[in-house]
């Protein structure tokens, strides 16, 4: 399982990669799409949606199920990774790179310290295995 020390994660398996200017690209995690298994369709916001924490914006549908994607921060839309719409197998195969979700623009940074870190999402995942 590839759990990168330098993103934050989500109990719901969404992880957070700070950028520059309150700017975090989101995705889900290695974990999450092997347990998802092969995806064939992704369903994002449009940008400019704002999103508060824990709320869905979107899904991901696989050949066992659909699963609901929920925003690990506080913010608004930048980017969706429009690729995933003729390529959502991105997700699996490069979760952290092709097959990351959207840009969001954040209006708390305070919540990132509310997510876990590599070791901590590693405990947890070990605990649901």
């Amino acid at each position: 399982m590839n759990v990168p020390k330098e993103l934050r994660y989500s109990k719901e398996h969404e992880w957070v990669e700070t950028l520059e200017d309150n700017k975090v690209r989101i995705g889900i995690t290695d974990f999450a799409q092997d347990q998802l298994g092969d995806i064939v369709f992704v369903e994002l916001p449009e940008a400019g949606q704002e999103l508060a924490a824990e709320e869905s914006f979107g899904s991901v549908e696989s050949v066992k199920t659909v699963s609901e994607l929920y925003a690990p921060v506080s913010g608004k839309v930048l980017e969706v990774n429009s690729g995933l719409e003729d390529s959502p197998e991105n997700v699996n195969e490069s979760p952290y790179g092709d097959g990351w979700m959207i840009v969001l623009e954040m209006s708390d940074p305070s919540e990132l310290e509310k997510l876990l870190d590599a070791s901590q999402y590693e405990a947890m995942v070990s605990e649901e295995d």
